[in-house]
């Protein structure tokens, strides 16, 4: 089916303003008389544009913040996962897909992370609604090679700690099945600031009873609050020594994180991308040798899924070993409730940031 022209997409709301605007003004000339004082059009123009927001729909409780940020009361934003919600696992509505055929704007963030709402998401932009991806926009990471430093070819034989991969084909299968790419960009706080410009920029697309430069002048000050999150986990993670940038998580969700602030990924107990894969039986008794072997004594896992995988791992390892290894739980995929530290998106950046930091640095 042929999609309309960004541009034909873009003027409904500037037209429903025209159109509302003339029937004002024709009702004030033909109604007027000489004794009878004359509308104010201008204010009733005012009133008009004021009820025709602009209308988003956001997919993720992160989005959802992101875009909240940008429109403020000029708008409304639905979000179809609410704050906890794992968005690799969930499940979408009849009503989910009719709110984002109203929209005038879907902000997704792409690379399969809204792994059930891939098909939605495309009919809704072939019934002429903007979709507007963020991941792909912001060179995302191979999926293979976000958070690790390979010694060797794309398949990862062996890693800088010598580690040999036996199972470099399962992991490529993985990656296969949840894209070759890595969704999980809002951890790069430099990606997500150029995202954010972006998000603006096509608000002003489809919101031109916004001034453009007024979307561009809100998209430049979040993403400078975004820039100043940065520069805080960048002085947190200086304080990390070097032999314990290392880190095993539930599953691969922090590596953009670890390759922002030079950290590894030396492992997850769920393999690849998404919370929704099964754990490996040898794969899982590898990573119990691993995390002995690097003497990592922290688990990170996500707020969105179960750990009893990641507790089994530590567990495992204590009985094995002298470590004193720890689960700890971080806000990755999903907002914090409303008010709580991870509530917002630079909540949520900050305080997993700041705790995988500080955990690093008291280790050992």
């Amino acid at each position: 089916m042929d999609r309309p022209s960004r541009s034909s997409r873009s003027c409904r709301c500037a037209g429903r303003f025209v159109v509302a605007t003339s029937a004002l003004a024709l009702v004030a000339s033909g109604c007027s008389t000489g004794t009878e004082p004359e509308p104010n059009v201008a204010a009733s123009v005012e009133t008009v544009s004021d009820v025709e927001p602009v209308t988003v729909v956001a997919t993720t409780s992160i989005l959802g913040d992101v875009v909240e940020q940008l429109v403020g009361e000029d708008g409304t934003v639905t979000v179809l996962m609410g704050p906890g919600v794992d968005p690799h696992g969930y499940a979408p509505s009849a009503r989910d897909a009719a709110t984002m055929r109203e929209a005038d704007l879907v902000v997704a963030n792409g690379l399969q992370l809204e792994e059930s709402l891939v098909s939605t998401l495309e009919a809704t932009e072939d019934e002429g609604v903007p979709v507007f991806e963020l991941a792909p926009l912001v060179d995302p990471l191979a999926y293979e090679l976000a958070g690790t430093h390979d010694d060797e070819d794309e398949h990862g034989h062996a890693d800088e700690h010598g580690h040999e991969d036996d199972h470099a084909d399962e992991d490529d299968h993985a990656a296969d099945a949840h894209g070759p790419e890595d969704p999980h960009v809002w951890f790069d706080p430099e990606r997500m600031a150029a995202g954010v410009e972006l998000l603006a920029a096509e608000l002003a697309t489809v919101a031109p009873q916004v001034a453009a430069a007024e979307w561009e002048t809100r998209g430049a000050a979040y993403a400078a609050e975004i820039r100043a999150v940065d520069a805080e986990l960048a002085a947190a993670f200086a304080d990390v020594p070097t032999e314990r940038r290392v880190i095993v998580t539930n599953h691969d969700s922090l590596g953009y994180l670890a390759a922002r602030y030079d950290l590894e990924v030396v492992g997850t107990v769920i393999p690849g991308s998404s919370t929704q894969a099964e754990a490996d039986p040898r794969g899982f008794s590898e990573l119990v040798a691993t995390v002995e072997a690097e003497g990592i004594e922290v688990i990170f896992a996500e707020n969105t899924d179960s750990v009893r995988l990641a507790e089994q791992l530590a567990s495992e390892v204590i009985g094995r070993s002298d470590l004193e290894v720890e689960v700890v739980q971080v806000a990755t995929d999903a907002l914090g409730e409303p008010g709580s530290p991870t509530g917002s998106y630079l909540g949520l950046l900050r305080e997993t940031g700041t705790t995988i930091a500080a955990r690093l640095a008291r280790a050992g």
